[in-house]
């Protein structure tokens, strides 16, 4: 099981999982068609099957289109919202591409139908792997734009916590920097967060990407899966787990917010090369 990381519009992250037997590829939140296809025709796969996290359009955008180019595509997920959607899992659901099999974990709160997806082949020395989309970053976790603490909780400690340690974190967006500036103000004294910043900045500075983490990385540095901890307790005034991991999101929200991103549509149009003609040099 080979995956490819491909950066796309501002920050955004999809993937090719490629069987590398029989040469059949699974593309995770295709959010940029053009893209997509241009890193299936290079690694010369034949792309089956599409999973998308969520329905927002930087993830799951480009469906439609795929669909219509690539005659037969599969497209999973659990919102009726994903474009193009012709397979709905179901939480703990199983899937099989080749000797990869998936299964679907259903993690509600960015999104009231968010599912990650978990990766392995039986047999493979390589670790698993796991989509999060917008559930767990590098150092972070999404926003609770249609759920509640209470929620994200238990994906952190029932649903994702029980993976394997040396589970790969592919998530959906490149903010490893900005997550880990709030997770030392959180604690400063932390020495995996220190060092993984300075890792990140210097990612950061070759243009390359921070993913994927593990999930035993993840739980050295990022404060949202530490609760727990006397000092990120301390930061947040709090002590009960749920009441920690919601004074948490909020002070995240608020912490150094960045600047007004582009219209959405712009850059997806950008992304796609629309604006390439009127940038020509003459």
């Amino acid at each position: 099981m080979k995956v490819k990381v491909i950066s796309v519009l501002e920050d955004n992250y999809m993937y090719l999982v490629i069987e590398e037997s029989t040469r059949d590829a699974i593309a995770v939140d295709a959010a940029v068609p053009k893209r997509l296809l241009e890193i299936v025709r290079k690694e010369d796969v034949v792309l089956r099957a599409i999973l998308s996290t969520h329905h927002h359009w930087d993830h799951a955008r480009g469906n439609e289109e795929l669909v219509r180019l690539c005659p037969g595509l599969r497209v999973y997920g659990a919102d009726e919202r994903i474009g193009a959607l012709t397979h709905r899992v179901a939480p703990n659901e199983e899937l099989t591409f080749g000797a990869i099999r998936v299964r679907c974990l259903f993690t509600p709160c960015h999104t009231s139908g968010h599912m990650c997806y978990f990766m392995w082949e039986d047999g493979s020395p390589d670790a698993p792997a796991l989509f999060s989309g917008d559930t767990l970053f590098v150092g972070g976790c999404g926003q609770f734009l249609e759920g509640t603490a209470e929620q994200m909780y238990t994906n952190f400690t029932q649903v994702l916590g029980d993976l394997p340690k040396e589970t790969k974190v592919f998530c959906g967006h490149e903010c490893t920097v900005r997550n880990l500036k709030f997770a030392l103000k959180v604690e400063p004294e932390n020495e995996a967060v220190k060092k993984k910043l300075a890792w990140a900045r210097q990612r950061d500075d070759e243009d390359l990407p921070t993913v994927p983490s593990t999930l035993q990385e993840e739980f050295l540095y990022n404060p949202f899966l530490r609760v727990t901890e006397e000092a990120v307790q301390k930061f947040t005034g709090r002590k009960e787990p749920v009441e920690v991991l919601r004074a948490l999101r909020t002070e995240k929200d608020n912490f150094k917010k960045p600047k007004e991103r582009p219209h959405p549509q712009a850059m997806l149009a950008f992304d796609w090369g629309l604006f390439a003609p009127f940038l020509e040099k003459k």
